[in-house]
């Protein structure tokens, strides 16, 4: 497998990672899920989310794969999963190959079941120290979250 590997952490306030490649994982670039209002309702900025990813359309992409939770709203639970299908979506009009990676297998991957929310970005921090984007709490998570997911999709596949 060659190309850039990308992971997205889905959601308004997730993530996109581009990362050199399965054999050199370096950072390459990043984003935050780039949003736009409709309405009350915060979705997916497609046409933003496009343009960042067509610089890199060598590459796979690794989507983290959502469900509803016990809990959880409806309304939370289908904006989560417009999110999801608006990632599936961009990819597949970019022509860009795509896969699904659960919450769990990556988490396996990383080492982090049964650790504290933070954990991915710890381990990122050690893994990438010189990546100042995961010094700030929330954003630097979902950067995290992203470059698990697209290391363990690479893996995988």
């Amino acid at each position: 497998m060659s190309g850039y590997i990308i992971g997205v952490d889905v959601g308004t306030s997730g993530a996109v990672v581009v990362l050199q490649s399965p054999q050199y994982p370096f950072v390459i670039d990043c984003m935050r899920m780039p949003t736009l209002k409709a309405g009350k309702a915060t979705r997916v900025d497609c046409a933003a989310l496009a343009r960042f990813l067509q610089e890199f359309d060598t590459g796979t992409v690794y989507i983290e794969s959502v469900h509803s939770m016990p809990g959880q709203g409806v309304s939370s639970s289908f904006s989560f999963g417009h999110a999801c299908g608006a990632v599936e979506g961009v990819c597949a009009a970019l022509m860009m190959p795509y896969a699904l990676v659960t919450p769990q297998r990556w988490k396996k991957h990383a080492g982090l079941i049964g650790t504290d929310k933070d954990a991915s970005r710890s381990a990122a921090i050690q893994r990438w120290p010189k990546w100042e984007a995961l010094e700030k709490k929330g954003a630097g998570q979902a950067y995290a979250d992203a470059a698990w997911i697209a290391i363990c999709g690479a893996s995988n596949n």
